[in-house]
């Protein structure tokens, strides 16, 4: 009985091991690549929506020239095509080309005129002429009248330099050249020259030995002086051809003529000797003969054949 059982548990695994002793051995399966004419064309497929792989291909074999606009020309030496690469243009900056001569501005100083209506004893009134180099660099030249008569309220003297002409030339710089010429904002260097004369009179003397006080007088002195300014300026448009602006001046003595009497208090162009930091406001002009620059516009952008 037992052993009745166990063939018939047995039997069936025999004749599935002689089953599979009969099958022939098959090779393994082996995954291959196709090659076909879709997948020769795959790269091509795959590249002809990507703009930056057909610009990096086509500068790849190209020759970039620089051009004054600031873009770059490719070229392909091989097709002969140009282009000028699209995104390059996008990204950057815009650049304004104004001409080289550009507007010729006068403009008058009224800092002079307004600070004497409050009580200064000193100074008059300048002009300037300035003109456009690129909207970049302005060449300026400045031509004023300065005067005082300064009572000294501790010692009691008066103070007098008559009406005298002083002159100033320098260069202004335009940090705002690449936009609009309505507006500046500049750093200028300048060198100015006064010959003057002065005097001062009631002047008093005190000899505590003596107990005795006596008064003398300088008599009109003769003298010249040249000094350096720095100055930063901002000019903004009012109506049509008229701008104001103002300037803070810092300005240092480079050399003065020698008197036996010391040194003036009061030097026209240059201010006293009490600070070296001044400042301007000036109403502008620009000439109306003069064209207005105006930037160039950029060219369109080509895409390669």
């Amino acid at each position: 009985m037992i052993r009745t059982r166990i063939i018939a548990l047995l039997l069936p695994l025999l004749m599935a091991a002689a089953l599979c002793a009969q099958q022939p051995d098959r090779p393994h399966r082996h995954i291959n690549p196709v090659n076909n004419a879709a997948s020769a064309t795959q790269p091509i497929n795959e590249m002809r929506n990507d703009t930056a792989r057909i610009n990096a291909a086509f500068r790849a074999n190209a020759i970039g020239y620089p051009r004054n606009d600031g873009t770059i020309l490719w070229v392909d030496s091989v097709a002969g095509t140009e282009w000028i690469d699209s995104a390059a243009i996008n990204n950057r900056k815009r650049v304004l080309n104004y001409p080289k001569w550009g507007a010729i501005t006068l403009g008058a100083n009224i800092w002079d005129p307004m600070m004497r209506l409050f009580g200064q004893h000193y100074g008059l009134i300048d002009f300037s002429a300035d003109f456009s180099i690129y909207n970049r660099f302005f060449p300026t030249v400045e031509v004023g009248l300065g005067t005082a008569k300064h009572y000294n309220d501790s010692h009691g003297f008066t103070y007098h330099s008559p009406l005298t002409v002083y002159a100033k030339v320098g260069c202004d710089y335009n940090f705002m050249f690449n936009g609009n010429s309505d507006y500046s904002f500049t750093l200028g260097l300048r060198y100015g020259f006064a010959p003057f004369k002065w005097s001062v009179d009631g002047i008093t003397g005190e000899y505590p030995y003596w107990q005795q006080t006596q008064g003398f007088d300088i008599p009109s002195q003769s003298a010249t002086a040249g000094w350096m300014e720095i100055c930063i300026g901002l000019r903004v448009k009012l109506w049509r051809n008229i701008s104001a602006g103002w300037k803070l001046r810092y300005h240092s003595i480079l050399h003065e003529s020698r008197c036996d009497y010391g040194e003036p208090w009061y030097i026209p162009g240059f201010g006293t000797r009490e600070s070296s930091i001044t400042g301007s406001f000036s109403i502008y002009y620009a000439l109306p003969s003069f064209t207005r620059p105006k930037p160039q516009p950029l060219p369109e952008a080509d895409s390669p054949q």
